[in-house]
């Protein structure tokens, strides 16, 4: 990988490599040295799913390289406009699921808060690009009724964070959510859901580990790594420290098409991630969001790049091939 310039960015908190982040096209591909007039493919400089990628995750990309796995992900693209059968604005049905403001209670056991609207990085294929968040805002108001939620319901054990990304809460913001849902009794374990480390590692801070460590509550954070591209010493470093606090650490990975679909990439993923500490959980085919189908692939594909995985790396290394269907309730294993 060729090395960018020395950034600005290394010596700036996490809220200011949040707040400096690549929000438009040209800026984007000036940072990568790619002029628009040779896009290989037709880009879309004015998406209503705005572009949004953090310097940090730039600085992992190739300079010159349309073709970059990392920049696919976050790349505007014209055929974002295309319709096809089968592609909705909520392919989880999750507003059928959403009994107060920022719950989504879908699963027994368990559920989840919609802590933040907002993301480090804009993933294209992102199966809540049409969320209605404004529906949704973790107001203090908001958290007080969703805490009231689960606390009238014994049998819900484990809390989901989620958004957006919940890691896009302020230190203090995280540490009174948390706070309040470790002390409610029935509930046995607190699971974060992010990629903000991923593409912002600086976000694992000293006060973030404190948050999500000592609690009564077992903790589990689960980081969303597509590539193994993604994963750098700055990661690691980070991810050891919540390690070595207590914290399990899992991957989901979404399955996209042109950018982690060879079998060779996928085991290269799995090592990298239990080379840092993180177990492979899940590997995901594509939610059938509006937007997102020039990432999908066939499920005969899907399996055989399962098969490929499963007979070169040893079982704890092979995540389960799932894909969530709202009529379930669990992930269906393909």
């Amino acid at each position: 990988m060729i090395p960018l310039s020395q950034p600005q960015w290394q010596t700036e908190t996490w809220q200011q490599q949040l707040s400096g982040a690549h929000r438009s096209l040209d800026s984007l591909l000036a940072a990568l040295q790619l002029d628009p007039s040779r896009a290989p493919y037709p880009l879309d400089a004015d998406s209503t799913f705005p572009l949004r990628v953090p310097r940090a995750f730039v600085a992992r990309m190739e300079p010159g390289n349309w073709f970059d796995p990392l920049l696919l992900q976050v790349l505007p693209q014209a055929r974002e406009h295309e319709t096809h059968p089968g592609y909705s604005l909520d392919p989880l049905a999750e507003s059928g699921s959403n009994p107060v403001p920022g719950v989504i209670h879908k699963y027994k056991g368990r559920v989840l808060l919609i802590t933040s609207p907002a993301c480090a990085v804009h993933c294209r294929y992102c199966f809540r690009r049409h969320f209605p968040y404004d529906q949704n805002q973790p107001a203090r108001a908001d958290w007080h009724r969703a805490l009231d939620y689960i606390a009238a319901r014994k049998d819900i054990s484990e809390v989901i964070l989620s958004g957006g990304d919940p890691l896009a809460l302020s230190d203090r913001r995280l540490e009174e959510l948390v706070l309040a849902i470790n002390e409610i009794a029935h509930v046995k374990r607190l699971r974060v859901h992010t990629r903000l480390p991923v593409v912002l590692p600086d976000r694992l801070s000293p006060d973030c580990i404190s948050t999500l460590s000592g609690l009564r509550l077992q903790t589990v954070l689960v980081i969303h790594c597509n590539h193994p591209n993604e994963i750098g010493d700055d990661l690691a470093q980070r991810l050891d420290a919540l390690r070595q606090a207590g914290v399990t650490l899992l991957n989901q990975t979404v399955l996209l098409r042109g950018i982690n679909n060879h079998s060779d990439i996928l085991c290269k993923l799995s090592e990298k991630l239990f080379n840092v500490g993180v177990l492979p959980y899940y590997l995901h085919v594509l939610d059938r969001v509006q937007g997102a189908a020039h990432f999908e692939l066939q499920d005969s594909t899907a399996r055989a790049l399962h098969v490929q995985m499963m007979e070169t790396l040893p079982g704890y290394l092979v995540p389960r091939l799932v894909r969530e269907d709202p009529t379930v309730g669990y992930k269906v294993p393909l």
